[in-house]
């Protein structure tokens, strides 16, 4: 063996060391290979989100390219929702904007934050980026949000927009909102890397939204105008020059009998079917000013519009289209029908007792030989007397009515009222003027002395017992029952008449309203009596309803409060 060998187990020993050496030195370069491959991905990863950022669009096209851009930073950032927030300086607050991932319009629209509150606050303030990887527990959180929107963790940017000069360096920046992205996929929490990226694509997400700013404002303009439109009860309708429908709010489309929603882009002939509507529109377009006309339609329903156009006409003053107006009419109308009617019966209810009185004073002025005896006379006196009482009856009612219609309450003189005695004396009085009918008092127990307005209640009873005996032109049983329940008189006029349809009952107790038949007809009647009715009750603190079937007769109850809810001592005037 040479001399200058060394022993095996030296030479075992240097060789492991010198694997040692080698080893540590991989590690080294594995060490270095890593960080070369983590610097390169994450290059590719912003080359990724550069390259596939979408091209800043014409204004028009803000909402679609927006659409695609927080699409992308969802999917490359893994995140399950992803929207944008611009600071509205009025408000001092941060709102919400479309479109947006993993949030429905509706969340959208009530996701707000003042600018002082929560981590879209503070990324707002100081322009830099906020993680929070416990959105529940963390207090800097706005917990109502954070339950809205079911968000478990943040990462948050601002959005700053940087004005450059001509030189492209940038000379000024301003924050005008920032951009979230919420929830890590796959239970994972937002990473620096993933915050760096958010970054470059806020910067990205400022730019398509500086170079649209002015859109956005003209669409929240428009915006409110559609929502203002939406939300009056006048029918509006557009069409251009062109004879195309480009707008119809809700209530047109309901009046026009429309069923599509959404914007409305079609001829005017495709669109309404009624060709008085059509004309109206095509008068203004052809003669270049206003029109108008009164339009009854049958469908969707019997109606009648006041339909109004007028040009709309650009700067220079030259016509690009016509809006026509709508208006429902149909109960002004038919109150105006209602009073002529009214006035009709009110004439014809006027001259019967004055042509009564008129014959009978024409009669006994003629007698100068005396022909008719003094039971006679005292006959013709009595009838006189009576009618005068129910010209006196229906002149009051007619003044009550004005005075509720004025908005002035009926005056209520309350003193103690025996309603027993009464109501006992009012049918009687009534059974004086008809031989076909029977009626009856129904009293089980004598009733307690209330406080009320005497006249008025005798008025109330009367009228519902004339309603009773005329709706009942075949005869019949007629029945006044009263009981105390509890604070309350309640009194019920049952007859056996021709009865009040369902859809007129609750109908029948406003003015000048009558259920239209051949025999209320004949019966007669101004068409006020129960609308007064229900006023004096209500005058006294009580209530009134109907229980009726045609054919089968009605049954009007009342009912009285014992004692006034504001009784101002023995008497006087509510």
């Amino acid at each position: 063996m040479p001399q200058d060998r060394q022993p095996p187990e030296q030479e075992l020993a240097r060789l492991k060391a010198r694997v040692q050496e080698l080893e540590a030195e991989l590690e080294q370069y594995k060490g270095r290979a890593g960080d070369l491959d983590k610097q390169l991905s994450a290059e590719r990863a912003e080359r990724q989100v550069i390259e596939s950022t979408p091209p800043i669009s014409p204004t028009p096209d803000l909402e679609q390219t927006l659409g695609r851009l927080v699409k992308r930073i969802a999917m490359i950032l893994q995140a399950e929702k992803c929207v944008f927030m611009l600071h509205d300086p009025e408000a001092g607050e941060l709102v919400a904007q479309r479109p947006a991932v993993g949030l429905s319009d509706e969340q959208v629209k009530v996701f707000r934050v003042r600018a002082t509150h929560g981590a879209s606050g503070e990324a707002f303030r100081d322009a830099k980026p906020v993680v929070l990887d416990d959105a529940v527990g963390d207090p800097r959180t706005v917990k109502e949000n954070v339950a809205l929107l079911n968000i478990r963790n943040i990462a948050t940017v601002p959005l700053v927009m940087e004005t450059r000069d001509e030189q492209e360096r940038v000379v000024e920046k301003k924050t005008i909102g920032v951009l979230h992205v919420f929830n890590k996929r796959f239970g994972g929490m937002f990473s620096d890397e993933d915050v760096r990226l958010l970054t470059i694509m806020a910067r990205q997400a400022a730019a398509v939204i500086a170079s649209a700013q002015l859109y956005i404002e003209l669409k929240q303009e428009k915006d409110k105008l559609e929502a203002t439109l939406e939300s009056i009860l006048a029918g509006v309708m557009v069409v251009d020059m062109k004879g195309k429908v480009t707008l119809v709010n809700q209530a047109g489309r309901r009046m026009l009998g429309l069923t599509q929603e959404g914007e409305i882009s079609a001829p005017l002939d495709e669109v309404i079917p009624d060709e008085r509507i059509r004309e109206l529109v095509k008068r203004s377009m052809t003669s270049q000013k206003e029109s108008a006309a009164e339009i009854e339609v049958k469908k969707p329903a019997e109606r009648v519009y006041q339909g109004q156009t007028t040009l709309i006409r650009d700067e220079t003053g030259q016509p690009t289209g016509v809006v026509a107006i709508f208006n429902d009419i149909s109960e002004i109308r038919n109150v105006e029908r209602m009073k002529s009617a009214f006035v009709a019966t009110v004439s014809h209810e006027l001259r019967t007792p004055l042509t009564g009185i008129k014959g009978f004073i024409s009669t006994l002025l003629s007698d100068t030989e005396g022909f008719f005896d003094d039971e006679s006379r005292r006959e013709f006196y009595t009838i006189i007397d009576q009618e005068c009482d129910r010209l006196t009856r229906l002149i009051s009612d007619l003044l009550n009515v004005s005075a509720i219609e004025s908005g002035r309450a009926l005056e209520v003189n309350y003193t103690p009222v025996d309603p027993t005695s009464l109501i006992e004396k009012t049918v009687s009085v009534q059974r004086s003027y008809t031989d076909k009918h029977e009626l009856r008092v129904e009293i089980p127990e004598r009733l307690p002395r209330i406080m009320a307005d005497e006249e008025k209640l005798e008025r109330i009873l009367t009228n519902l017992m004339n309603n009773a005996t005329k709706y009942s032109p075949h005869g019949g049983e007629v029945v006044v029952r009263a009981v105390r329940e509890g604070d309350s008189i309640v009194v019920a006029v049952r007859d056996q008449g021709i009865g009040v349809p369902k859809d007129k009952q609750t109908k029948i107790f406003e003015r000048f309203e009558r259920v239209d038949t051949r025999d209320t007809r004949e019966a007669g009647g101004a068409g006020i009596g129960l609308f007064l009715v229900k006023h004096m009750i209500e005058a006294h603190g009580g209530t009134i309803g109907v229980e009726s079937e045609v054919g089968n007769g009605s049954t009007f109850t009342f009912s009285i409060p014992v004692e006034p809810k504001r009784a101002g001592g023995g008497g006087g005037s509510a």
